[in-house]
């Protein structure tokens, strides 16, 4: 039994599983770019120096991490993988295919290794996968790092003696830095990482050996080739760091130093947070703008009552408290947005790594990846992502041999964007394949008496029967997904974010899917509207104006009514018929929403822009196709509100 698998052992270090995972997450993402950028140099069979070493700086920084938790299945497969590495780095041998699958094969396994630790599940076998990595170094190296004892160092490996070599030679001096976390300096935002952020700027860092002491607390030991003064060693040593030059052996009844003067830290620049505690946080400014909604209101009831030159006073200041508290809510906002190129990174490494396995050759072209969106977003579109992606590159593209009778050029292209406008996020997942034919989709929907007639699909027809459940032109199902399998669930878990799916493909040409995505889901800016006696919020990110419809220019056709809009057909949807309201015959309004058709959503009157915190109905009883979740205006009514992509999707 390995000593992650042991039940019921809680390491000392326990409180530092949080960091671990998130530094375990920024090695792989470098992993992957290296390991991508080791692909595109593989005609040459000579990588650069730097990517090797970036590659190598990751898998060891990996291998310390893991030791450290005691994860053994990642600590083993990051050792091989520096295994397979070290003659590359040295010179010694070429990359070749079959180097960089065990290097992408050992790179997959150790993801998964750090994903179960996380997730507390069972670890998976890495058997076959060491047996590849094994195969493809040359066999001194298989065997546990050995250390070397040279002039400048003791207890260095070969790889750390030639970083100290090379740092001395550069004129650096070798220092032996310590740091033992303590409430205190967390209280600070002081922790390991800050240390190792430090250290970095400083010099080169060699190796990060952390010591767990007898009481069960750790200490890090860190190596580092520097030129320091005495600044950098008072600023360190504000950190809780005691520095001093490194000696081969320890010297004999050595002082210890003296404890640092206080000296206050500088500020750190990153600070890693639970997103959970981001939620709360940006509840606690949902229940503020409620508050403030009903403070408001009251205000309006108390105007008769006060006087004019206090009712100014008091306006003013409510103004100024409004203007605070949205930018509280923007700065909230802001802490919760990470680059989606985050999520771009593992998407184009899933990219390559299918393309190889189906003999294909593919380049992924990513755009807009500083686009920044909520984290919580982030994480909920990884599988969608990686799904539309898995099915261009496995469907959508064609093989060399087919694209080479097509005029094409062998290798097909995955294009990734994305784009913010206004409230919304827009993300595009476009390939240069065959498209998409409706002929067959047809045929298929028919037999499943989906559609009736032979009438040809347009875009929209053409999404909603490839996402139909169960729907599939393949006869034999493989291992990925064909485009008709899966999109269902792609398309639902788009739209409980807020989202819309859109599709546009020409055969022969390729196929392009549409994500539209709000930037953040808690609280948004709104229009109230009224209908049939009730009032509703349509979140202002969906509505693209806001028009008065002449209801003698309102024309019924095939039991539809349409107005004339910008001299185009605006096809009409009266919200109180649809939710079985009593109709007016004063509703001269419509906002108008839809993304590839618009359509003109009808309501009897216009109450204004509002700040409103959306509740998810929860109750699945509850829940009515078109109707999004609820809010509480000021005066403490609930409202409902309005899905606008439901709504339109359930109207046909």
């Amino acid at each position: 039994m390995t000593r992650d698998d042991q039940p019921g052992e809680t390491p000392p270090f326990a409180a530092f599983l949080g960091d671990f995972y998130a530094e375990c997450d920024e090695h792989l993402a470098a992993t992957r770019q290296a390991l991508l950028a080791l692909e595109e140099s593989l005609p040459a069979g000579r990588p650069s120096r730097g990517t090797l070493d970036e590659l190598f700086r990751s898998f060891h920084s990996l291998k310390g991490l893991a030791g450290m938790v005691g994860l053994t299945p990642a600590e083993q497969l990051a050792h091989h993988l520096e295994g397979v590495l070290r003659p590359l780095r040295q010179g010694g041998t070429t990359l070749t295919p079959a180097t960089l699958h065990a290097l992408l094969a050992g790179t997959h396994a150790l993801d998964q290794a750090v994903a179960a630790h996380r997730t507390h599940a069972p670890q998976p076998s890495i058997d076959s996968t060491l047996e590849e990595l094994v195969a493809r170094a040359p066999s001194p190296e298989h065997a546990p790092p050995q250390e070397v004892r040279g002039s400048q160092g003791q207890g260095l490996t070969a790889d750390e003696q030639a970083q100290v070599d090379a740092a001395l030679a550069r004129g650096g001096r070798l220092w032996s830095a310590e740091f033992t976390p303590s409430p205190e300096l967390a209280a600070r935002d002081v922790n390991v990482n800050t240390v190792r952020a430090r250290l970095q700027e400083r010099g080169e860092l060699i190796r990060v050996t952390p010591r767990v002491s007898a009481g069960g607390g750790i200490t890090f030991a860190f190596l580092l080739a520097a030129t320091l003064g005495e600044a950098a060693a008072t600023e360190l040593a504000a950190y809780g760091v005691a520095l001093a030059p490194y000696q081969p052996s320890p010297p004999a009844q050595a002082p210890a130093p003296p404890p640092p003067a206080p000296i206050p830290a500088a500020p750190s620049h990153v600070v890693r947070v639970d997103l959970e505690r981001l939620d709360e946080l940006l509840h606690l400014v949902g229940e503020l703008v409620i508050t403030r909604a009903r403070l408001a209101t009251q205000l309006e009831q108390l105007e008769p009552l006060i006087p004019r030159a206090e009712w100014r006073a008091l306006q003013e200041t409510s103004q100024a408290l409004t203007r605070r508290l949205r930018e509280i809510r923007g700065g909230v906002v802001r802490v919760r947005m990470v680059p989606i190129g985050e999520a771009f990174a593992r998407v184009q490494f899933v990219a390559r790594d299918l393309a190889r396995e189906l003999g294909k050759q593919v380049q992924v072209e990513l755009h807009g990846q500083e686009t920044e969106i909520d984290k919580f977003l982030i994480e909920r579109m990884r599988d969608p992502l990686l799904h539309l992606v898995r099915n261009a590159v496995d469907h959508g593209l064609e093989r060399p041999d087919e694209r080479a009778a097509r005029d094409k050029r062998p290798g097909g292209t995955i294009l990734l964007r994305a784009v913010t406008a206004g409230d919304t996020v827009t993300v595009e997942i476009g390939d240069d394949g065959r498209g998409i034919d409706p002929a067959p989709v047809a045929a298929r929907a028919r037999e499943l008496g989906l559609i009736e007639g032979d009438a040809p699909l347009d875009a929209d027809q053409l999404l909603d029967l490839l996402c139909a459940p169960g729907l599939s032109t393949r006869a034999i199902a493989d291992r990925v997904s064909g485009r008709g399998v899966g999109l269902d669930v792609v398309r639902t878990a788009i739209r409980d974010l807020g989202g819309t799916l859109s599709l546009r493909t020409s055969l022969g040409q390729g196929t392009q899917f549409r994500i539209a995505l709000p930037l953040t889901l808690l609280v948004v800016d709104a229009l109230l509207v009224a209908a049939g006696g009730q009032t509703f919020a349509v979140p202002l990110s969906r509505v693209r104006e806001v028009v008065e419809v002449d209801p003698e220019r309102v024309v019924a056709v095939e039991g539809r009514e349409i107005t004339l809009h910008r001299g185009c057909a605006l096809p009409l949807l009266r919200l109180a018929r649809r939710f079985g309201l009593d109709e007016t015959t004063g509703a001269r309004y419509a906002f108008v929403a839809g993304e590839s058709e618009l359509v003109g959503v009808v309501v009897d009157r216009l109450l204004g822009k509002r700040e409103i915190v959306v509740r998810p109905i929860a109750d699945s009883l509850g829940q009515t196709p078109g109707i999004g979740g609820a809010t509480e205006l000021g005066d403490g009514r609930p409202v409902l509100i309005i899905d606008v992509p439901g709504l339109l999707a359930r109207a046909g």
